[in-house]
């Protein structure tokens, strides 16, 4: 019998922590819950993990905060946040510092499996940094300067208003041309758009 793998998750919502605890256990995953990050670290050199699914707005150390001590020594696995609509730059910062995803709420089951599943498979093959980053450029090179200059805006964590405002076009160019990124990268969600960018060192 293969060994399940433990993913961790950390959310101070009690319902949304139970509901994920159960979706995970269905699909094979054993599963711990904390309500903090700092409960969770302070139980860390007693948990085995594989993967951490952590809100990135908690009462006391953020999601953000968590990648960042995750990332300084404490452990090494992959990170995944889940993040509200107005979270993205936060979100974006948090991939910067070290998180593999991040998933916008509400997301479908499926998007929070496939998050998963892909950040085990990266850990456990995890290619050279200087191929990711010729893969990701790879993935860049068909874009105008407009739409760079628009990518560019989204990693900085702006809005389309923002960016609109800042390029000098309107906002439905903007969605234009953020639809345009996520054709030509081939980008299936946002978080894999930024992860792309950041690679590519954009």
């Amino acid at each position: 019998m293969t060994t399940r793998r433990t993913i961790l998750v950390i959310d101070d919502d009690p319902a949304m922590r139970d509901s994920l605890a159960f979706l995970l256990d269905v699909n094979g995953f054993a599963v711990t819950t904390y309500e903090t990050a700092t409960s969770f670290l302070d139980h860390l050199k007693s948990s085995t993990v594989d993967c951490i699914v952590s809100d990135i707005r908690m009462p006391g150390m953020s999601g953000l905060e968590l990648v960042r001590k995750l990332e300084a020594g404490a452990a090494a696995c992959p990170v995944i946040l889940m993040t509200g609509h107005g979270d993205v730059a936060l979100a974006v910062e948090a991939m910067k510092a070290g998180a593999v995803d991040f998933i916008e709420k509400p997301f479908e089951d499926d998007a929070l499996l496939r998050a998963i599943r892909e950040a085990l498979q990266t850990q456990s093959a995890a290619p050279a940094d200087e191929t990711v980053k010729r893969d990701a450029e790879a993935r860049l090179v068909d874009l105008s300067p407009r739409e760079r200059d628009v990518l560019r805006g989204l990693v900085a964590g702006k809005i389309n208003k923002v960016i609109a405002h800042d390029l000098g076009i309107s906002p439905r160019t903007v969605e234009v041309y953020r639809a345009n990124l996520m054709a030509k990268t081939n980008a299936r969600s946002m978080s894999e758009l930024m992860r792309i960018a950041i690679a590519a060192g954009l």
